[in-house]
C-alpha cells in the first residue's frame, strides 16, 4: 500500500525518521521540497540519506521531506518510480529540480507493469498533498515533458551519450548520431548538453545546441529556461554560430542544415559566409565545423525534404565517427510501423509482421477523418492534421478563404509559424512538413495531397512536380528522381508524428487503392489481451529477427552483408528499448551453459554485460565468440567457456575486442520461418 509521510527537513527532525518503520532499512522514494526548488531520491536508509544531504548547502534550502513507502518496494521498483517522479515533475515545470540527469535509464524487472501502475497512485498522493497539480497525461502532452534533458534513457541512447562524453574531452572531432523517426535524436541531443554542463570533467567548455527550424527552436529555447543550469541562450540557429567560437556544437536534425540553393534570405547566408572567410559555396555545416572544436550531428538522411537541404554526401566525406540509434521510442507501432511506411513509399513489399494497438486507418471520406482525429484530440490531446505542400498558402493575406478544398469541403493551414502545435486553434487547421518536423503527436491525420500519383502499368508511384507548391521545395531541380525523394522523405515524416495512430486521406485514388493493396497482407491488430480474450498460438504475435550467422567477417554485426535470413520470434520474448539479433552456435565451448553446436541464439544488441552473463564478443574485428562473462583479472574480463570439452581455455581480451551483445536464450527449432 502506497503512503506518504511528511516530515520537517531538519536536524532535530532526523531521529524521527530512525524509528520510522521504513528509516532504516528499506527501499523508499522520498522529496525534499522547497518554495521553489525540489529535490527527488531513492534509499534504503532514508535516516542516513537525509544526514547527508543536509551537509549539501543547496539541499539545505529545501524544507519539507516528503518519504514514500509501499511494503512491496524492491530497489529495482525504488529507482524506476524515482525516474518517472524526476521526469513528471520537471515536466510539470512548477519546481526547478536540484537533481542532475544522470542514470534515468529505461531498465527491465520482474514484474515492471504493476510497478508502474502504482506510480499513478503516488501521483495522485502528491496531488492531494498539492506538491504537483497538473495530472500525468497533461504533462505527457507538454513541451516541457516532451523534450525535458530529464529522461530516461534507452540503453542505446546512454551508450552513445557515455561515448561522446569521453570523446569532447580529447582535442576535437565530428561525431555523426544516425537515427531514424522516433529514435529520441532531440531527447539525447538536450540530455547531452545539460550533462556536459555539469559533470566537473566538461561544465567549463562553451556549449550550443543549434537547431535549424525556426518553430521546433522556440520551443526547445522555452524548455531550457525552466531548467536550473540552462538558459534559452544555449539554443541557437544556424546563423547564430558565426556569432562567437564554442567547444561544442551539438546539431539538432542536422539534415536541415542549409547550402546557398533555394533559400528565403541569401543577404544574411552570405554574409555569414564572408565574415567566417567562404565563398558562396559555403554551407552551414561548414559554418559548425570552423566555430567549434567538437561538432554531434543528430542525422537522418531520410528527413532531407528540400534542395536548400545539405545533401548526403556533405556528410558522408566527413572524417566523423559514427554512432547508431535504434530503439523506437515515439511510435506505439514500434519499428514494425516504421518499416512499414517506408517500404510502401518505396515500393517495396511490407515485410511480414504484426503491428500490435497502432491505430492505422485509411479514409475515403476526408470530412470523416478531421471528425475522427477532432474527436481524438477532445480524449486525449495533441491530436493535429497536417498535410503535404499541394495547396498555395492563400489565407496568409486573405483569412476569410480557405487553402485547402477537397470535394466540397475546405480547410485552412497553419495561423502561425512558430510552435503552431501548441497554438490555440491548432485543431482546426492543417499544418505543413515545417510545422511538424521534430514534433510528435498522439495522433496524427495526414491528407497526401494530389502531387503524389500512381501509376497501374507500371506499378509505380510517381510525383506530379505541376501539384507541388512550395517553390523552395522545386526550383532549381533538374533531376525528377530529387523532388520525387524529398517529397517520399516529407510523406515518410508525416505519416510517423502520431504516438498512437495515424490516419491518412489520398487525394489521388489510384494512391488510396495502392497503399490499401499493399497494406492487406500487412495485419495492424488489438491485442487479444486488450480485448480481455486468450490468444490462441496460432495469434501469437511474431517478429523479424536477423540471423547474422556466426562471423560477421569484418563488417558490421548488424550490416546488410550479414544477414542471412529473418527469423520470426514472438514478441512476447522481445524486452522493450533493445535491438535483437541471432547467431547460430558453433561447437561445444557453451555446452554446460546451455548451447550446443547449430543452437540458433537469440541476443540482445549491447555493450555492456554483467558477471556470469553468456555474451557475444566480437575478437581481433572479425571473429564472433559466445563465452560467459567472467571474472576480472588485472582490470581485464575474461571470457569463460563452459564445456564439457577441457580443452577450451579462458580467452583474454586484446586491446579493441570487445561486447557485442548478451545471450537471452536459445531458440527452438520451430521458431523457424
Amino acid at each position: 500500500m502506497v503512503g506518504i509521510e511528511k516530515f520537517e527537513f531538519a536536524k532535530k527532525a532526523f531521529e524521527k525518521l530512525k524509528g520510522h518503520h521504513f528509516g532504516l532499512n528499506w527501499p523508499v522514494v522520498y522529496v525534499i521540497k522547497g518554495d521553489r526548488e525540489i529535490y527527488v531520491g531513492e534509499t534504503t536508509s532514508v535516516y542516513s540519506r537525509s544526514k547527508q544531504h543536509f551537509e549539501n548547502p543547496a539541499r539545505r534550502r529545501l524544507k519539507d521531506l516528503y518519504i514514500i513507502t509501499d511494503e512491496e518496494y524492491n530497489k529495482s521498483a525504488a529507482l524506476d518510480i524515482e525516474s518517472l517522479l524526476i521526469q513528471y515533475i520537471a515536466g510539470e515545470g512548477s519546481y526547478k529540480l536540484q537533481n542532475g540527469n544522470q542514470g534515468l535509464l529505461n531498465h527491465d524487472y520482474y514484474d515492471k507493469e504493476r510497478y508502474k501502475a502504482k506510480f499513478d497512485l503516488v501521483w495522485k498522493q502528491l496531488m492531494d498533498t498539492g506538491i504537483v497539480s497538473k495530472t500525468p497525461a497533461e504533462i505527457r502532452n507538454s513541451d516541457l515533458f516532451k523534450y525535458s534533458p530529464y529522461k530516461a534513457l534507452t540503453e542505446d541512447q546512454l551508450t552513445v551519450a557515455e561515448t561522446l562524453f569521453k570523446e569532447v574531452q580529447k582535442d576535437r572531432g565530428v561525431h555523426i548520431v544516425n537515427g531514424g523517426p522516433g529514435t529520441g535524436k532531440t531527447i539525447l541531443a538536450t540530455y547531452l548538453v545539460m550533462m556536459l554542463k555539469e559533470r566537473e570533467e566538461t561544465k567549463h567548455l562553451s556549449v550550443a545546441l543549434v537547431v535549424p527550424m525556426v518553430s521546433l527552436r522556440g520551443t526547445i529555447q522555452k524548455v531550457f529556461r525552466s531548467i536550473a543550469g540552462l538558459s534559452s541562450s544555449m539554443v541557437i540557429g544556424p546563423a547564430d554560430m558565426g556569432e562567437r567560437k564554442y567547444d561544442i556544437l551539438i546539431v539538432d536534425e542536422a539534415h536541415r542544415l542549409q547550402q546557398r540553393k533555394n533559400i528565403p534570405n541569401y543577404g544574411q547566408f552570405d554574409k555569414t559566409n564572408k565574415k567566417l572567410g567562404f565563398g558562396n559555396d559555403g554551407t552551414q555545416l561548414d559554418w559548425a565545423l570552423k566555430q567549434s572544436r567538437h561538432q554531434i550531428l543528430f542525422y537522418d538522411k531520410n528527413q532531407s525534404i528540400k534542395p536548400a537541404d545539405l545533401h548526403a554526401n556533405s556528410f558522408s566525406k566527413l572524417s566523423a565517427t559514427h554512432h547508431q540509434l535504434t530503439s523506437q521510442m515515439r511510435v506505439e507501432g514500434g519499428d514494425e510501423y516504421i518499416e512499414m511506411i517506408a517500404d510502401v513509399l518505396e515500393g517495396r513489399p511490407p515485410r511480414s509482421a504484426d503491428i500490435e494497438n497502432y491505430d492505422f486507418k485509411i479514409y475515403s471520406d476526408i470530412r470523416a477523418m478531421v471528425r475522427d482525429i477532432k474527436s481524438k484530440n477532445d480524449e486525449v490531446g495533441l491530436c493535429r492534421m497536417v498535410a503535404g505542400y499541394a495547396w498555395k498558402w492563400v489565407s496568409r493575406k486573405n483569412s476569410s478563404v480557405n487553402d485547402i478544398e477537397i470535394h466540397g469541403f475546405g480547410l485552412k493551414w497553419n495561423g502561425q509559424i512558430h510552435d503552431w502545435v501548441n497554438s490555440t486553434n491548432a485543431i482546426n487547421e492543417v499544418g505543413c512538413i515545417h510545422t511538424i518536423q521534430g514534433y510528435e503527436l498522439n495522433y496524427v491525420g495526414v491528407i497526401v495531397g494530389p502531387e503524389l500519383s500512381y501509376d497501374p502499368v507500371k506499378e509505380k508511384l510517381f510525383v506530379q512536380p505541376e501539384h507541388y507548391k512550395d517553390s523552395n521545395g522545386w526550383k532549381g531541380i533538374s533531376d525528377p528522381s530529387e523532388l520525387e525523394r524529398y517529397i517520399l522523405n516529407i510523406y515518410k515524416t508525416l505519416m510517423t508524428r502520431g504516438i498512437k495512430g495515424c490516419y491518412v486521406y489520398f487525394v489521388d485514388k489510384q494512391v488510396e487503392k495502392y497503399f490499401r493493396n499493399k497494406i492487406t497482407d500487412f495485419k495492424l491488430v488489438e491485442s487479444a489481451e486488450s480485448r480481455g480474450l486468450i490468444k490462441s498460438p496460432i495469434t501469437i504475435n511474431m517478429l523479424r529477427i536477423p540471423l547474422v550467422g556466426s562471423a560477421p567477417c569484418g563488417n558490421p554485426l548488424l550490416g546488410e552483408e550479414n544477414i542471412e535470413e529473418y527469423i520470426l520470434v514472438e514478441k512476447s520474448k522481445i524486452k522493450p528499448g533493445f535491438r535483437y539479433f541471432i547467431l547460430r552456435a558453433e561447437g561445444d565451448s557453451m555446452n554446460l551453459a546451455g548451447i550446443d553446436d547449430g543452437d540458433l541464439v537469440l541476443c540482445r544488441l549491447q555493450e555492456k554485460a554483467e558477471t556470469g552473463d553468456r555474451v557475444v564478443a566480437l575478437l581481433g574485428g572479425e571473429n564472433v565468440t559466445i563465452k560467459e562473462y567472467g571474472p576480472r583479472i588485472n582490470g581485464v574480463r575474461l571470457l569463460m567457456p563452459k564445456s564439457r570439452n577441457k580443452s577450451h581455455a579462458p580467452i583474454t581480451p586484446e586491446e579493441g575486442d570487445s561486447v557485442q551483445g548478451v545471450v537471452q536464450e536459445v531458440l527452438e527449432s520451430e521458431s523457424r520461418e
